[in-house]
């Protein structure tokens, strides 16, 4: 199965995330099919806290792909 969630990058206490699509059996920092957004919780005002391409998760999710609980938040809170 296919899954649009969160990949975490970045130092300790300083999360960053990549907003991937990845097989479900994959693990979470693991590999992946296409990133197509990020995501800084910490991001300061200059810097962008969410960018994600919506055409790419409306194909992957025409396709199939499940949107994890996350991601779905994220897309609802910013879009």
């Amino acid at each position: 199965m296919v899954k649009i969630r969160l990949s975490r990058h970045g130092s300790r206490k300083k999360p960053f995330y990549r907003i991937v699509v990845t097989d479900s059996r994959s693990a979470r920092n693991g590999r992946f099919i296409e990133k197509i957004g990020f995501f800084n919780p910490i991001g300061y005002l200059k810097n962008e806290k969410f960018k994600i391409n919506f055409n790419k998760v409306e194909y992957w999710k025409k396709i199939g792909a499940k949107i994890s609980p996350r991601v779905q938040y994220l897309i609802k809170t910013y879009q």
